[in-house]
């Protein structure tokens, strides 16, 4: 479920950005519609007062009537071509905004620099794919459509430019060109505009599912080597516990040396298990209910607990020694630290059964290093011990940046020795 979570926290945040983005571009559109709105009627003003008092006096009694007429008109022809860039949706506003700038050129040979504008702001909406729903066009073909009549915008401009003669008015002439020109490059514009929103969302799109699926992948490789541990492993160590404490009830004339070390099997067994089902409630996330039953990892503060179980359950000399001031470790470093020392332990007692075992944790420059060394035999050991043990405390060193060797020791005996990372700190 973190996966989906992830995924429906992402569209929901980009969907709050994508309205604020919305909202502050129709704000701006209006704005930006209202100025050229307002250049438009300036421009229209001059331009009939140009008109109406430029002409010879001898046919312009009434001038000031002229100006009125040419004014209003241009006026209007000035809105018309730059207001519906606010009111309207891209496609309508372009489809209206071109019809008012070809009857205006086309007609009256008039047309205003800001309507000019509006015409090739509207044109490069259109060609963005109009209004977008929830990160994507509304609809691929609606999107597709917005495309394409933006496009066809661009013929009409180019037709009324190539039917303008240059004697229907200089200006007039050239703007229609230059419309001509931009109008196509706007629509072309807007479209590569919206292929790169479009790529940029699918890339964002393809990244989320292909995250979701990476973490379904590992919660259900977890749940399987759950199922193994649970199904496999965790019956044997229950086995080993009921036959032990089976044999200690039922053998006749067992030796209390005997019944003992079966009772610690039987404990050993069971703490083993105890151990399994914790690892089980982490590696199953859905296990709700063994959640709060997690207790923390072991670390180096665990170490005197442990030796002396080695000690109690083997019957030989086992010791620790510490020597340097202690430092404060990583959590990681602390398991790691627990981990290769109960193994070693474990190596020795399968190996080496009744040997003195001596563990020894030694602090200083910015490293701890651990030193398990008994007295058993060595060089009979070296083949013995180099199976899954001896491997996985080495991946446990490695795991935390440090390494591990194992061998036969110089003075007799079996060696284990680990270097791993420290900190600086003096522990308390």
């Amino acid at each position: 479920m973190g996966g989906m979570s992830l995924a429906a926290d992402w569209r929901a945040g980009w969907a709050g950005r994508r309205a604020e983005r919305i909202a502050a571009s129709r704000h701006g559109l209006a704005v930006t519609a209202g100025l050229l709105g307002l250049a438009a009627v300036i421009e229209a003003l001059a331009r009939a007062a140009v008109a109406a008092y430029a002409a010879p006096a001898t046919v312009t009694q009434n001038q000031g009537a002229q100006f009125f007429a040419l004014g209003l008109l241009y006026c209007g022809l000035g809105l018309a071509t730059t207001l519906p860039l606010a009111f309207l949706r891209p496609v309508p506003a372009a489809v209206v905004l071109s019809a008012a700038s070809l009857l205006s050129l086309g007609l009256f040979h008039f047309l205003t620099l800001a309507g000019a504008a509006a015409e090739l702001i509207a044109v490069y909406r259109s060609g963005c794919g109009g209004r977008r729903r929830g990160g994507v066009a509304a609809g691929g073909a609606r999107g597709d459509g917005a495309q394409y009549a933006a496009l066809a915008l661009t013929v009409p401009f180019l037709v009324l430019a190539l039917a303008t003669s240059a004697e229907a008015g200089t200006d007039t002439w050239v703007l229609t060109v230059v419309l001509a020109a931009l109008v196509p490059a706007a629509a072309w514009a807007g479209i590569a505009r919206r292929s790169r929103a479009e790529a940029l969302l699918h890339t964002a799109a393809t990244q989320v599912i292909a995250g979701t699926l990476v973490e379904h992948t590992a919660r259900g490789e977890r749940a399987r080597i759950a199922r193994e541990l649970h199904d496999v492993v965790a019956h044997h160590i229950s086995m080993i516990a009921v036959q032990a404490e089976t044999a200690r009830l039922t053998t006749p004339g067992l030796p209390d040396a005997g019944a003992q070390r079966l009772s610690e099997i039987g404990d050993t067994a069971r703490a083993g298990l105890t151990e399994m089902r914790r690892l089980l409630g982490v590696l199953r996330e859905d296990a709700q209910a063994e959640a709060a039953d997690r207790h923390p990892q072991p670390g180096l503060e665990r170490l005197p607990g442990l030796v002396d179980e080695a000690r109690e359950s083997s019957g030989a000399g086992c010791r620790l020694i510490i020597s340097g001031p202690p430092v404060t470790v990583d959590p990681g470093v602390g398991l790691a630290a627990y981990r290769i020392v109960q193994e070693a332990l474990t190596n020795a007692r399968r190996h080496a059964p009744g040997a003195a075992v001596d563990v020894e944790v030694r602090y200083g420059d910015g490293e701890l290093r651990l030193i398990v060394r008994d007295n058993g035999p060595g060089p009979q050991r070296t083949a013995a011990a180099g199976g899954h043990g001896l491997l996985g405390m080495r991946e446990r060193a490695a795991a935390v940046g440090g390494e591990l060797r194992a061998g036969a020791a110089t003075v007799g005996g079996f060696l284990v020795e680990a270097r791993l990372p420290g900190t600086c700190e003096t522990g308390g």
